[in-house]
C-alpha cells in the first residue's frame, strides 16, 4: 500500500461527504418553503451571535452546551466550511443549519428559557429564532 491510497480515500470520504450535505440541504429546502430565508438570517446575524457569545458565557447552562456553543463560534469564525461561501446559497446555507442544530441541541439541554434570557434583539427575531431552533410558536413567551 502505497502513501497516497489512504489520502485517496480520505478525499473519496470527504467528497460523499460533502455530496449528502448538500443533498439534505436541497431536500430540506423543498420540505420547508416556509423556513427562515437567507435574506431573514443576515439581518439576524448580530442578535444571534450575542446570543451564542451571552449562552456560553452563562455559567447557569451545562458545561456540555458551554462547550458546543464555543466551537459553534469557532466554527462560524473559520474561514473553511463543509460548503464553500462563494457557491450560491448552499454556501451559507451549511452555517444555518450547524447553528440550527447546535440551537436544537442548546434547547433541549438548556432549555427554552436560557434562549429568551440572553436575546437581546427584537420579538420578532426571537420567534424566527425559536423557529430556527424547532420550538413550537405556540409556547408561552416568559420574557419580562
Amino acid at each position: 500500500m502505497t502513501w497516497w491510497q489512504p489520502v485517496l480515500g480520505l478525499l473519496a470520504g470527504l467528497a460523499v461527504a460533502y455530496g449528502a450535505l448538500v443533498v439534505a440541504l436541497l431536500v430540506s429546502a423543498r420540505r420547508h418553503p416556509h423556513a427562515l430565508g437567507l435574506r431573514d438570517v443576515l439581518r439576524l446575524l448580530p442578535d444571534l451571535l450575542r446570543l451564542l457569545r451571552a449562552l456560553a458565557a452563562d455559567r447557569t447552562v451545562p458545561r456540555g452546551v458551554r462547550v458546543r456553543l464555543i466551537l459553534l463560534l469557532g466554527y462560524l469564525a473559520c474561514p473553511i466550511d463543509l460548503v464553500p461561501d462563494v457557491v450560491p446559497v448552499l454556501g451559507y446555507a451549511d452555517d444555518v443549519l450547524v447553528v440550527a442544530l447546535v440551537l436544537r441541541s442548546v434547547v433541549r439541554r438548556a432549555g427554552a428559557d436560557a434562549l429568551r434570557r440572553h436575546w437581546q434583539g427584537t420579538d420578532a427575531g426571537l420567534a424566527a429564532i425559536e423557529r430556527l431552533a424547532g420550538l413550537p410558536a405556540d409556547l408561552p413567551d416568559s420574557r419580562a
